[in-house]
């Protein structure tokens, strides 16, 4: 027999009520905070104003190179970074959590720590970067710099991505198809790698995301020629706020394009799963 019932019922509902006021305040409290800014930058800019922004040839100049520099990165991604990550999803061996890890570093460090590297690495004073300018191949002040940078932050949601989507492909199609007398390669190439091909969309996505929004190593490895996010940052700092918001608007809608492609995708997914 229990106790003083309704004692117990009452003394239960005001934890539940403060539990209940607690979960509803964070969650408006945390999408206010997320949308309220971007809402509120968006709404900033005149219709005038954004269209003098749209015919300005520097804004124009630099979101297209923004976006052409990502696409390379996702590009050198989807070459370089997709046998690695195929290793990673089927093969057990010594040191496989440091690599993991070491993938994983560049999402970790500050941005600007990011340029500084790779500056020290292929800066004119290194003999990796004297053996580059003798190739004909600069860092500093460059699109290939540019496009470096980008591919070095972006790559590890590439890998991860692309990782996941191997590791959801069923190792007995595999061998099922070296049963049938296919090799590693023709395996690789007409069974698992259709089968990822949405997961290697995806990471291309999202690698090219995260290089359009870089700004803190693309400042030091290449202030010119200007990637969106330099060219508003400097519009901030010569003119203020009024003359940048144009600028991050367009960054915003690029975003949210980036965002939706990645959800029609992995509704598709899932709807197929």
């Amino acid at each position: 027999m229990r106790a003083f019932p309704a004692t117990e019922g009452r003394a239960g509902v005001l934890p539940g009520l403060i539990f209940h006021l607690w979960v509803v305040t964070s969650c408006v409290l945390v999408l206010l905070f997320i949308a309220a800014p971007l809402a509120r930058t968006i709404a900033s800019p005149t219709l005038e104003q954004m269209l003098a922004t749209l015919r300005d040839a520097d804004v124009l100049r630099s979101v297209g190179l923004s976006i052409w520099a990502s696409a390379l990165a996702s590009v050198l991604a989807l070459i370089l970074g997709t046998p690695l990550a195929y290793v990673l999803a089927r093969r057990t061996f010594r040191g496989k959590k440091i690599v993991e890890s070491l993938i994983d570093l560049p999402i970790m460090i500050p941005h600007p720590v990011v340029g500084i590297a790779l500056l020290t690495l292929a800066g004119r004073n290194n003999w990796f970067g004297r053996i580059l300018t003798d190739m004909g191949v600069n860092i500093m002040g460059s699109i290939t710099g540019i496009t470096a940078v980008l591919f070095f932050v972006g790559l590890p949601f590439y890998i991860n991505t692309v990782k996941n989507g191997f590791e959801n492909v069923p190792v007995r199609l595999e061998n099922v198809s070296r049963s049938l007398g296919a090799g590693p390669s023709a395996t690789f190439f007409r069974i698992t790698l259709p089968l990822c091909s949405r997961s290697m969309l995806v990471g291309m996505i999202m690698c090219m995301a995260r290089a359009l929004s870089e700004f803190g190593a693309v400042v030091i490895v290449a202030y010119h020629p200007m990637v969106a996010p330099v060219l508003m940052y400097e519009r901030f700092t010569a003119y203020g706020l009024s003359y940048s918001q144009p600028v991050a608007v367009i960054l915003i809608l690029v975003s949210l394009l980036f965002f939706f492609l990645l959800r029609v995708l992995s509704k598709s997914e899932k709807e197929e799963a």
